[in-house]
């Protein structure tokens, strides 16, 4: 038995302790030798006797159907036995034994940083995930999702939109997306960062794999941002996961009005860094990661990867020139559209180039030239 049947039989058998799972990744013969040796090595290893039978025993009709799915071109399966293995995962507890991979596999040596929310966000909350991934991203954070409507698709375009990879971790087969919808998003991702399951090619997406999944996304990344969150979130679950595994949650504040802020609220009230700009966590997990961060003063973020060299940005700033303005007024006078212009603000004012004023008008900063 080769080492990749072995590893995908050891995944997706129940019941095998963490610490076991562990004990035959270094086992130094192989996992394929070791299995092949029968019950009593794998029960020497702690390997429960029903799962070491399950093991040894004739092989799963869906093990060829895997097999042939791994030797397509950019299809890799990763195992705990791996030196890339990432190290944070490692430690988390159910870190999966096998995973398959969809794209560019050396990102699992960059550090992650998980964004998520709700599937219906509010606009605001949808364009505060894109900035915010775009930000992170571009200071050389690799965004980490799930590929869900709504806030997570958002940080998974911002990241890419800033022209940085990204990671998907799917509650579905390694070939499949969901929502169908978010398919081109996903063959984007595959192209140019990396897609993650934990399932079989061809697994239907079932509502009992999404809350797993999550363990992996807050496994893989150094914190979690929850952007808009209902009180019985899904991403309330991801926080959880995250605080449990020794990782920093932070939350973005909302109105006491809207019930998508509840959640984050509730996060606050236990603990979670409330966070107004991307500086805030980068001021956190910068240090984690290895990512210079220049001071800057407080309520602005650090300056990396500031948008102005762009030639739409630095339009709007001269539009923009010394006096307050409103987003349909610098429409109007660089002919992009309110939406453009809108979203182009609210990264210009998480790099600290612009703030925003009361009636909607903005305003350059005295700081930026």
């Amino acid at each position: 038995m080769n080492d990749a049947a072995a590893w995908l039989r050891l995944s997706l058998t129940p019941g095998i302790p963490d610490e076991a799972a562990r004990r035959l990744a270094g086992h130094p013969g192989g996992l394929g030798a070791l299995l092949e040796g029968g019950v009593a090595a794998l029960v020497q290893l702690g390997v429960p006797e029903p799962a070491a039978r399950t093991l040894t025993g004739p092989a799963p009709e869906w093990l060829p159907g895997a097999l042939d799915w791994l030797e397509h071109p950019g299809h890799d399966l990763l195992t705990l036995a791996d030196a890339d293995y990432p190290a944070l995962l490692k430690l988390a507890p159910g870190a999966p034994a096998a995973l398959f991979l969809r794209g560019r596999r050396e990102l699992l040596a960059d550090p992650h940083f998980a964004i998520v929310g709700s599937r219906n966000p509010t606009p605001q909350g949808a364009e505060n995930a894109r900035a915010f991934a775009g930000y992170l991203a571009g200071c050389g954070l690799v965004i980490c999702s799930g590929l869900a409507s709504g806030i997570d698709a958002a940080a998974h375009e911002g990241a890419l939109a800033a022209g940085a990879p990204t990671t998907a971790v799917l509650g579905c087969g390694p070939d499949r997306a969901y929502p169908a919808a978010n398919a081109g998003l996903a063959q984007r991702i595959a192209a140019e960062g990396l897609v993650i399951s934990e399932y079989l090619p061809g697994t239907r997406p079932l509502k009992e794999h999404f809350p797993r999944r999550n363990r992996i996304i807050s496994g893989l990344s150094l914190g979690v941002l929850v952007v808009e969150a209902a009180r019985r979130s899904g991403s309330l679950i991801t926080a959880r996961l995250a605080g449990d595994q020794g990782r920093e949650v932070f939350a973005i504040p909302g109105s006491i009005h809207n019930p998508l802020a509840r959640g984050c609220h509730q996060l606050i009230r236990q603990g979670a860094v409330l966070v107004e700009t991307a500086a805030d966590i980068l001021a956190e997990i910068g240090p984690l990661a290895g990512i210079p961060t220049e001071p800057a003063p407080p309520g602005r973020p650090a300056r990396e990867a500031a948008p102005e060299t762009d030639g739409d940005y630095r339009k709007l700033l001269d539009a923009l020139a010394h006096d307050p303005c409103g987003v349909d007024a610098l429409a109007g006078r660089t002919g992009l559209t309110t939406a453009e212009v809108s979203s182009m603000m609210l990264i210009l004012e998480l790099q600290g180039a612009v703030e925003s004023l009361p009636g909607g008008r903005y305003a350059r900063t005295t700081t930026r030239s």
